[in-house]
């Protein structure tokens, strides 16, 4: 790249004529099948603007959060009660010291791609940077359904608990936006059941379901009748986040016992809950199975690690990492018991710890049937692993333990709508990756076959896969 040229150029990422052609010729080409994310449905709903840059990139944000944290910035400053410019101005601060992190990456592409900036982001140019940005946000043409349009965003799928009304859904139903806005199905509260808000949850389920939850039996004809709810309005994605999949032998007798227990707010021992989200875990997915729909499991994460801030901010604030968790076992344990009862639903597992990465990658073949065409997926890499290194990781162990030709791609994952160049991102990353390997003349140089490849990975695998 010479001096003059813009750090997120049209040959970003991309290192040589066949990764250039496989990029610009296919992948730039395809709309965007955004299938998990956690977008607010209500912002799509009513087409929210944003006031500032702070607002619509910094709020929320906990890859950012965590970063400025580390450069040893003020909470004040993060999450505070400081002015959304001196938010903006301490990040910017912080964006030079996040070299080779992929912040800077996505920083530098969603400037880009969104705004026509293609100046470096630091503290000399954050007032200018801040002020033009906020500036194209208080234009109509940059509120939330517009900004997925402007990335050539096909389908949005966002994430809702099984209490939700759906009534933005709904809402997005009845207009006139282009873009199709679907849900998925996340009960992950109805199943651990050794959380301390349990019961309060569960009587929040039965409100909506409209059912008295005293038994199990209850519970599971409420997470029925909001499966049924969920599906009359377009769901067809579940979406589990557990640190492994649950699946202890139980009968059905302790399970009902247990259940009682809590709903008598009688301590229930690890074991039992084990048992207890194993019982519920296994309805769930035979359930999704009768519906038709496919389920997915974001599996590794250990969460909230810091207790003192965790108290302090919540959930979902940056306080989480990479879980050491045994997954093979158990995993193919419970896929066996669906697919021995011919009730295994098309299914994405998702992995957080790279060193499991060549665990699921063998796991979804044995249970990819000849029936469906990538019926179980290793799916792309998320969180702290959607970067290009970890991206690189899980496309070289689907490479090689399957076939990444089946492969449905990218997600966000993400509750910003700035996140969508890292599709872009993935894609360069996919192009680079084949483009070095024909350079070096380990695959030919079939820009046909790779390129009708490329667009399959990028767009087509998906679009078939959900048929949304």
């Amino acid at each position: 790249m010479s001096k003059n040229q813009k750090f997120t150029h049209s040959n970003f990422l991309l290192s040589n004529k066949y990764s250039e052609e496989l990029y610009h010729n296919y992948a730039s080409k395809m709309p965007i099948i955004d299938y998990h994310c956690h977008l607010s449905p209500k912002d799509i709903a009513n087409n929210t603007s944003f006031k500032n840059l702070t607002d619509v990139w910094i709020r929320g944000d906990h890859y950012k959060w965590r970063a400025m944290r580390t450069l040893g910035i003020d909470e004040k400053y993060i999450t505070g009660g400081a002015s959304d410019e001196e938010k903006f101005k301490h990040w910017a601060k912080t964006v030079p010291y996040t070299m080779r992190n992929p912040l800077y990456h996505w920083t530098h592409l969603e400037l880009d791609r969104y705004f026509g900036i293609d100046e470096l982001l630091n503290e000399k140019s954050a007032d200018s940077i801040y002020n033009t940005a906020s500036d194209i946000l208080s234009s109509k043409a940059y509120s939330c359904q517009n900004l997925l349009t402007k990335m050539n965003v096909e389908v949005v799928c966002t994430t809702e608990d099984p209490i939700d009304t759906l009534e933005h859904h709904q809402q997005i139903l009845k207009s006139d936006f282009n873009t199709k806005v679907s849900t998925s199905f996340r009960p992950d509260k109805a199943i651990l059941i050794e959380s301390d808000t349990y019961n309060t949850y569960i009587d929040n389920l039965a409100e909506a379901s409209g059912k008295s939850i005293n038994t199990f039996n209850d519970l599971c004809d409420a997470l029925k009748d909001r499966i049924q709810y969920f599906d009359k309005n377009g769901c067809k994605l579940s979406d589990h986040g557990l640190n492994h999949i649950y699946c202890e032998t139980f009968n059905e007798t302790e399970i009902k016992t247990i259940f009682r227990k809590k709903r008598n707010n009688a301590k229930v021992t690890p074991n039992e809950a084990l048992k207890f989200q194993s019982a519920v875990l296994q309805f769930l997915a035979e359930t999704y199975h009768e519906f038709g729909w496919i389920q997915q499991f974001h599996l590794g994460a250990l969460r909230n690690n810091n207790a003192r801030m965790n108290s302090l901010l919540g959930a979902d604030t940056g306080w989480d990492s990479i879980g050491d968790y045994p997954q093979a076992e158990s995993l193919s344990n419970f896929l066996n018991i669906l697919d021995s009862k011919n009730k295994l639903t098309k299914t994405i597992l998702y992995n957080l710890n790279p060193a499991d990465n060549e665990v699921l990658a063998t796991m979804v073949g044995n249970f990819n049937d000849g029936k469906i065409k990538g019926k179980v997926q290793f799916g792309s890499g998320w969180w702290f692993l959607d970067q290009k290194d970890g991206i690189i990781k899980q496309l070289n162990a689907l490479s090689n333990m399957g076939l990444i030709s089946c492969f449905i791609g990218m997600l966000t994952d993400s509750r910003s709508f700035l996140s969508y160049p890292r599709h872009e991102y993935f894609r360069r990353v996919l192009c680079n990756l084949f483009g070095n390997e024909i350079q070096k003349g380990e695959l030919p140089n079939d820009m046909e076959w790779i390129g009708k490849m490329i667009t399959d990975i990028s767009y087509n695998n998906a679009k078939e896969y959900f048929n949304f």
